[in-house]
């Protein structure tokens, strides 16, 4: 089974995706997610989310679930 992930903002034009499927297996938290979709470790710059609320990096994933990943926001 597969985990989803979706991608935002600068981050989707960065890796020119907006979401894609990885598979599951290997895959327990987050930063696992993060690090799989990108090759690259946790950045505090980016947020993410599972499932539609807000997740650390080490917040578990499962098959099934939804993934995004998206820039601080700012404004003012």
């Amino acid at each position: 089974m597969n985990i989803r992930v979706r991608l935002f903002a600068s981050l989707r034009e960065r890796l020119q995706l907006d979401q894609v499927e990885l598979s599951a297996e290997g895959l327990t938290t987050v930063a696992d997610v993060w690090q799989a979709l990108t090759g690259e470790p946790w950045s505090r710059q980016v947020l993410a989310a599972v499932n539609w609320e807000y997740a650390l990096p080490e917040t578990e994933v499962k098959a099934g679930d939804e993934v995004a990943f998206f820039p601080p926001v700012t404004g003012g």
